[in-house]
């Protein structure tokens, strides 16, 4: 059989990988766990630091986050203002510019607040309930991953229909969810997808 020569930084670069894929294997829930919660405390900051004053960091973290959520202000939560939530009648009604056009899908999107009326966070009411279940659970399979048995994907499926039919039916215009509703089936979507993937990812992981 012929011999294949390897140069000595391929070899360590194999190393460095192999390396690196067994520490991921033995630490994936942790580096998941860690992602989530920055990934879903970031939102949650942006008008803390805007209500600071520190509006150039605020702002960043909305433009950041803009691609993955649509921010509308009438499906967010506000902080620091006399409510936490306000449909579009209400926004109209109270203290928005005299050129704000709110028939603006855009406008909506790129309008973060005001003092009067608190400012939004970086993304909207059922993304944090999703991620922030997603976080949670997470947390929550760390301490009872040996106890979890997986969710079967039937049972996952339709865990799943609630938010698919609470979104799709608001996104064609048949009807108006609420707050409530999309904290609801955002946060069971995000428990069904630890409880059905976590246990398979981690079995996965200790094969590895």
């Amino acid at each position: 059989m012929r011999r294949v020569h390897v140069s000595g930084w391929v070899a360590r670069a194999a190393t460095t990988v192999d390396v690196g894929a067994r520490w991921l294997a033995r630490h994936w829930l942790a580096v998941m766990n860690l992602t989530l919660l920055v990934y879903v405390v970031l939102p949650l900051m942006a008008p803390v630091f805007m209500a600071l004053g520190w509006k150039g960091v605020g702002e960043a973290i909305y433009v950041a986050y803009r691609p993955f959520c649509h921010q509308l202000p009438e499906r967010s939560f506000f902080l620091f203002g006399p409510r936490a939530t306000y449909t579009l009648q209400e926004l109209a009604a109270v203290g928005l510019p005299v050129d704000f056009d709110l028939g603006s899908l855009w406008a909506r999107r790129v309008f973060l607040g005001s003092a009067a009326l608190g400012y939004k966070m970086a993304f909207c009411q059922r993304d944090l309930a999703l991620y922030g279940a997603l976080a949670l659970g997470g947390l929550g399979y760390g301490l009872l991953r040996t106890r979890v048995r997986p969710l079967s994907w039937r049972v996952f499926v339709l865990l799943w229909v609630p938010l698919a039919v609470d979104g799709s039916t608001q996104l064609v215009g048949l009807r108006e969810s609420t707050w409530l509703l999309r904290v609801i089936t955002g946060g069971i979507a995000g428990v069904a997808t630890v409880w059905a993937l976590y246990p398979r990812l981690d079995r996965a992981m200790r094969s590895t």
